[in-house]
Order: structure tokens, then C-alpha cells, then sequence
């Protein structure tokens, strides 16, 4: 495992200017638990921070969420042995899973049974677990069987050399993290317009997230605005958004999570675009998926 510190995630979640609306989700958390019973896969290129479930359980009464997606975590790999504990806690939520071409069909259909709708496909090079093209394509037609919604988690111009896998697509698939571009490359840069393209098909949605992350100009993100007001334009029903807690592999200055909340309101400062996204969006995605 890599030895680069976390910094630390801020654990006292303040309570924002509002909470959430009723029936929020959070579309994507990391959740770890005991570290000797869940060991961390060698290679991992992060150690993962103590952040467990009731730490996640604390942030999100701080923010009025009242669902979420828990997405299985890069220092795991595709053993899944923590999120089926938590998914049988907690079944307000539900799980993404890291699958490959070791994955069999029994386990897929254990992963199913236990709460997980979605795979997450890693094409962010920096993890050092991206799936190569076919093992990609043999994947979304398993997952495409049972009815899950595929993750793609790349990173600005990485969204290029996979453009032509993700263009045939017909599974419902979610774009991570706004396409995870720098904002002081502006609105030129090439992926935009790939994503705007993706968006005019009805199977692809985008997650409005990590905007801390790319933003130059630190808190209070400013420089963010722009970007996502211009994909809540293009797929109003189909923009999700996340806290990407703990922020694992973190840089910078570690945000609190309220304020990850009150710049969405600013993304979307009208009250029923703010219900849409953060309630009927993701009901809709994900809701009926895990009753």
C-alpha cells in the first residue's frame, strides 16, 4: 500500500445554511470499517482514512440526506466483503461494486442480492485499476442483465481515449464527477463538448460533484459555476450529486461537507431544480432499484 498520508476528513460536518430536501440522496460515499477484518488489497494506491459507517451516518444527519450510493472503494478491489455488511445494515442505500472479468456470475448475482445496483468502472489511470477495453465490454453486458447503472470514472482528456466505448453504450450510465477536468482549462477544452454530446443521449447522466477538486480558486469554488450550470442546461432530469465523502486521496484543503452542499444550491439556486436533483433525479436512477 502506498504510504502517502490522508488528510484528515472533517468529522464535525456543520450544519449548512439548509438542509437537504426531504427524501435527499448522496450519490456517492466511500465507507470503510475494520481494517483487520476488511484488509486493504496490496497495491492499493491509497491508504484509506478511519472513516466508518456511523461517521457517514453523522454527516449525512448534518446535511438532511436521507439516501445514498455506497461505492466500493479502490483499496478493496472486487472483494466486497465490507459494503454487503453495511448494505444489510442499511437498507435506505444501496451499493456500486468494482467487478472485472474475475468476478463470476455467482458472485455477481450475491453482490445483486445484496444490495448493489450499480459497477463502477475505474478508468482514472491514477488508481491503477482501469479494466481494459474488452474486460469493459463483457462487463456492461452482464451488468446491462441485471438491470444495474454503470459508473465512469475518468479523468478529463482519459475521457477521449474511451470515447468510443462509451458513445455505443445502452445501458444507463452516470459520468463521475462532472468528467473531473480542471476548471482553469476553461470551457474549450475538448472534453466538454464530448460530455455535452454524451448528454444529448438519454441513457447518460452526470454526477455534479468535485468541484472542490478542480477548482483553482479554492473555497468557495467559484470557478465551478459555470461548469455546472452548463450540464444541469443540457440534462436537467438527468444531473445527480455527491458528496464523494471522505475524499479519499485527498489534496488541498479538506472541505466540510456542508459547504459542498451550499455550493449545489448555488449550481442550482431555484428551490425545484434543487428537489429535482437531489431527490427526484436519483429516485428515479436508483430508488426503484432497492425497495
Amino acid at each position: 500500500m502506498a504510504d502517502n498520508a490522508h488528510p484528515e476528513f472533517i468529522r464535525d460536518t456543520r450544519a449548512p445554511s439548509k438542509k437537504a430536501p426531504e427524501g435527499a440522496w448522496d450519490c456517492q460515499v466511500h465507507v470503510f470499517g475494520d481494517f483487520t477484518k476488511y484488509p486493504i488489497r496490496p497495491g492499493s494506491k491509497y491508504p484509506p482514512p478511519p472513516a466508518f459507517i456511523e461517521d457517514m451516518r453523522r454527516m449525512h444527519r448534518a446535511l438532511g440526506i436521507a439516501r445514498g450510493l455506497m461505492v466500493q472503494a479502490t483499496p478493496h478491489g472486487t472483494d466486497h466483503s465490507l459494503l454487503l455488511d453495511l448494505l444489510a445494515e442499511e437498507k435506505r442505500y444501496i451499493g456500486a461494486a468494482i467487478i472485472d472479468d474475475s468476478t463470476s456470475d455467482k458472485e455477481l448475482q450475491r453482490l445483486h442480492d445484496g444490495g448493489f445496483r450499480s459497477a463502477r468502472f475505474n478508468f482514472a489511470k491514477f488508481l491503477g485499476i482501469s479494466p481494459s477495453h474488452e474486460t469493459f465490454k463483457r462487463s456492461i453486458a452482464r451488468i446491462s442483465e441485471m438491470g444495474w447503472v454503470a459508473k465512469i470514472h475518468a479523468v478529463a482528456d482519459e475521457y477521449l481515449e474511451i470515447a468510443d466505448l462509451l458513445r455505443p453504450l445502452k445501458i444507463t450510465t452516470v459520468i463521475d464527477h462532472m468528467g473531473h477536468f480542471y476548471f482553469k482549462d476553461g470551457m474549450n477544452q475538448p472534453v466538454i463538448p464530448l460530455l455535452l454530446e454524451l448528454l444529448k443521449k438519454e441513457n447518460f447522466w452526470i454526477m455534479l460533484s468535485n468541484a472542490d477538486r478542480r477548482s483553482a480558486l479554492g473555497a468557495p469554488y467559484d470557478d465551478a459555476l459555470p461548469f455546472a450550470k452548463k450540464f444541469i442546461e443540457a440534462a436537467p432530469d438527468r444531473c445527480i450529486w455527491g458528496t464523494d465523502w471522505p475524499h479519499t486521496h485527498y489534496t488541498g484543503v479538506m472541505p466540510n461537507d456542508a459547504d459542498l452542499l451550499e455550493l449545489f444550491y448555488r449550481f442550482a439556486p431555484d428551490a425545484a431544480m434543487q428537489k429535482k436533483i437531489l431527490v427526484d433525479n436519483p429516485e428515479r436512477l436508483w430508488g426503484n432499484l432497492r425497495k
